[in-house]
């Protein structure tokens, strides 16, 4: 896979399962500077426009061995200097363990390899799914349902809460 394919995919995944959140992706966006003066080039840009919340994305596919291996701290580094949210999105099997690790431990990284021609939601998209969540508030589509907590029965108050209880007037005894 070419670096524009994986950055295609990347958008195209995000599209189809977050536009009916508002989010529009652009692709190729110049955005700044890099961390060493250069002109910055985003692969992936997502915007909600009713708030202007935005989330940049470099994306990196490795599928043997390279030099993409080179480029992952600088990139990481590079995310932290933008002034909107950042992450790395990347895939393949030809990382090095070092740099897997690096990018598995990462907050500004995450794992994202959807499957074609579907794009659902998988266990190969949900690192990018709670980034999403994260920068755009959208929990119901990562949280499950049936995760909510409730209260077992015994452990429910009665309706209304604790009663204080009434202690009846003391009456005087008659002496007799």
């Amino acid at each position: 896979m070419k670096p524009h394919d994986y950055r295609d995919l990347i958008a195209a995944y995000i599209e189809g399962n977050f536009a009916a959140h508002d989010l529009v992706v652009y692709t190729e966006v110049p955005l700044g500077k890099t961390i060493i003066g250069k002109s910055r080039r985003l692969d992936v840009l997502v915007l909600r426009k009713v708030d202007q919340a935005a989330l940049a994305l470099e994306c990196k596919y490795q599928e043997v061995a390279g030099t993409t291996d080179e480029k992952i701290p600088y990139a990481l580094l590079d995310l932290d200097a933008l002034w909107i949210p950042g992450c790395l999105t990347y895939a393949g099997e030809g990382w090095s363990q070092g740099v897997l690790h690096t990018l598995e431990g990462s907050r500004r990284a995450a794992f994202c390899l959807p499957a074609r021609p579907e794009l659902a939601r998988t266990p190969a998209t949900w690192e990018l799914d709670h980034v999403l969540a994260a920068v755009f508030g959208l929990w119901d589509r990562v949280v499950p349902e049936d995760r909510l907590f409730s209260r077992p029965v015994q452990l429910r108050l009665p309706l209304g809460g604790p009663r204080k209880v009434e202690v009846p007037a003391r009456t005087k005894r008659s002496t007799g």
